[in-house]
């Protein structure tokens, strides 16, 4: 049951979807900083920009782009009843989104070692 590619695709849906969250609570929390003024925004602000964020950047890239890639992968399995090909769109879908997150994922890797 835990190895088959439904169960694979619904705990990288959950886990996305859980990262997408954390990210918009730590967003609104920046953003509400300013609230406080230039100087709790801008002690916000470097930590958030610090390494280790523009590393989790990568983390959060990766979340979004295979959230939104299965989720477009569930409309077409639901539009077009393909539930028979549900496993090579899943493969397919976690194929294009590896190649855009390394796509854009190396670039990013590389401006956040510049910063270093």
């Amino acid at each position: 049951m835990y190895k088959t590619t439904g169960f694979i695709s619904f705990f990288l849906r959950r886990v996305s979807g859980m990262a997408l969250v954390l990210y918009l609570l730590t967003h609104m929390l920046v953003i509400g900083s300013a609230q406080g003024g230039a100087e709790s925004f801008d002690k916000m602000m470097g930590y958030v920009q610090s390494p280790v964020f523009k590393l989790l950047e990568i983390g959060l890239l990766a979340a979004v782009v295979y959230h939104g890639i299965d989720g477009i992968r569930l409309l077409i399995i639901q539009a077009f009843k393909l539930t028979d090909k549900r496993k090579i769109l899943f493969y397919t879908g976690l194929a294009i989104s590896t190649i855009l997150v390394l796509a854009s994922g190396i670039p990013m890797l590389i401006f956040a070692l510049g910063e270093f």
